[in-house]
């Protein structure tokens, strides 16, 4: 028995959101509707799909398999029906976006509320999150990241110039514990160090010498997600930090960092709005895309 297209779509955002509730609340049911249509597909296709508990909601391993198949299939078919209701031409509904945290030009706010203005019947919905995935199986009509990380089958758009990434320090630091000169002396200092998450590594810091690139593994006493902790930490005189240039940039200009060891810092291609090559663009992805580029 094929499912009906309607039990798939709800399985799917059950699966995004992990929650019962959650997945009501966007489609404007009751819990128990979610429920009901959840029991209804297991019963249709003779296996449990989610393992349910008062608090949360996972996916069974035939859940898991099942969701990253009709994922990025129901997100084709939503775009088709959405461009299609919408004549082709009227920019409207909800716009998912996952972008970078670090993404300084693209979120501080002028370029999107510009676009809200310009256009009143998108609902922009942003993710800031540095975990990498696929945005089309997880239903996001876009990403913003760094070119460097964009997989090839993505049409790029740039949002921002050109990058660099630094090493920063408080005057106070500096003065306690030294100036280094070269990336590789920054293992006999304290550093302030980013992760994605705990199950990865802290990030390898890279530089440039006579153009030819290289990391430094450094050990450090601080290592954290957040890119604001790391700033606050820095300017704390706790230790070294690394991190885009545009991040540090208001506390550059005031005088509470100090950026160090830019003659090994090279600049890089910035970030770029991407998304999966359709023929079919949503109006409102479109849309999105024309006011960038004329932003730029």
């Amino acid at each position: 028995m094929i499912p009906d297209l309607n039990l798939l779509s709800i399985f799917r955002l059950v699966a995004e959101e992990r929650n019962f509730r959650a997945a009501a609340d966007r489609l404007g049911v009751s819990r128990s509707a979610v429920s009901q249509a959840m029991r209804k597909l297991e019963e249709d296709l003779g296996c449990a799909l989610v393992r349910r508990t008062t608090r949360s909601v996972s996916l069974t391993e035939e859940g898991e398999r099942l969701y990253a198949e009709i994922a990025p299939a129901l997100t084709e078919v939503t775009a088709a029906l959405a461009a299609l209701g919408e004549g082709g031409r009227v920019p409207r509904g909800r716009l998912r976006l996952a972008v970078s945290s670090i993404a300084e030009d693209f979120l501080s706010g002028d370029m999107l509320a510009g676009f809200a203005a310009a256009y009143p019947e998108v609902e922009i919905d942003i993710t800031v999150t540095d975990e990498e995935f696929d945005i089309v199986a997880r239903g996001f009509d876009a990403g913003v990241r760094l070119g460097e990380v964009i997989a090839q089958d993505m049409i790029a758009v740039p949002v921002s110039g050109e990058q660099r990434q630094l090493v920063v320090a408080a005057p106070g630091y500096l003065a306690r514990a030294g100036t280094p000169t070269h990336p590789r002396e920054l293992a006999d200092h304290y550093c302030i160090g980013w992760r994605p998450s705990p199950e990865v590594a802290p990030y390898r810091w890279e530089f440039a010498e006579g153009g030819a690139e290289f990391s430094v593994s450094v050990q450090p006493e601080f290592t954290t997600n957040d890119m604001a902790l790391m700033i606050k930490l820095a300017c704390a005189g706790a230790g070294i930090s690394f991190g885009m240039e545009a991040s540090f940039r208001p506390l550059l200009e005031e005088g509470r960092l100090i950026s160090l060891l830019e003659e090994f810092s090279p600049y890089f291609p910035g970030f770029y709005l991407y998304y999966p090559s359709r023929r079919n663009l949503t109006p409102k992805l479109r849309a999105l895309v024309e006011h960038i580029r004329q932003q730029r």
